[in-house]
């Protein structure tokens, strides 16, 4: 069984997250067992979640939204000393990778969806923090028709996106930026895309893309972050030879 250690090195080699600066740390948030041979992925760091990876017997949950942040109370609230108590009762290890995972040419959140909606190349887009962590995806030869675009949204995601269509009826290329990136559409009109997808929407974007004549998708900051976890999660078994498994917990925002 590899050590805890391995496997954060190996996922720090990958992500690069010093190179971000991020809302809250990156990497081994909780220490645990120093050895792993199961590792479980989801999206939020919340006590649900951790329980169930609790009853999945795993050494190592892996996520994209860990437990400290820079925007939340300092100290050890009720909430999260809750959240703490299984991850130490049974010597769980939490790491947590978040604009590292989202801006990742390969294995990020954005460049996977833009791989599963059929872009058939990619590009960096929408900086936030000094990085670009978005990407601009491109149907190319042939753009792709938009209700056949929003069809596949709701594919890929699992979900029914709220669509503002306002944009042309073949869409050519389509800025991503998953989660709440709401504040990126500008950027996107400004490159004159076609479409921009993210996770939530704004009160103003509905106004906004109807005037720019863009296509506006909110597809849920849950569904879009889905990927970038299952990838790692996928990459850590095969590197080495551990099990593997995502705890889908649905958030509909």
């Amino acid at each position: 069984m590899p050590h805890i250690d391995e496997l954060i090195a190996d996922l720090d080699t990958l992500l690069e997250p010093a190179a971000f600066r991020d809302y809250g740390p990156n990497g081994l948030q909780v220490p645990g067992a120093e050895r792993v041979s199961r590792v479980a992925t989801g999206v939020s760091a919340n006590r649900e979640l951790i329980e169930r990876a609790v009853e999945a017997q795993a050494q190592m949950l892996l996520v994209h939204h860990g437990l400290f942040w820079e925007f939340m109370p300092p100290g050890l609230t009720p909430t999260l000393a809750g959240r703490l108590r299984p991850l130490f009762r049974h010597d769980l290890n939490l790491a947590a990778y978040h604009l590292p995972l989202d801006g990742h040419e390969v294995v990020g959140n954005n460049a996977l969806l833009a791989q599963a909606l059929g872009c058939v190349r990619h590009e960096p887009f929408a900086e936030t923090r000094g990085r670009r962590i978005g990407r601009i995806g491109h149907f190319d030869p042939e753009p792709i028709a938009a209700d056949d675009l929003f069809a596949s949204v709701h594919e890929v995601t699992g979900r029914e996106p709220l669509v503002f269509d306002a944009g042309p009826p073949r869409v050519r290329r389509i800025g991503i930026v998953s989660g709440s990136a709401a504040k990126a559409l500008p950027e996107a009109v400004a490159l004159g895309l076609d479409a921009f997808l993210t996770g939530e929407p704004a009160e103003h974007v509905m106004a906004d893309a109807r005037e720019a004549r863009i296509h506006f998708i909110a597809a849920g900051h849950y569904a879009t972050e889905t990927f970038g976890v299952k990838a790692l999660g996928e990459r850590l078994a095969q590197q080495f030879g551990i099990e593997h498994v995502f705890i889908d917990v649905p958030n509909p925002i």
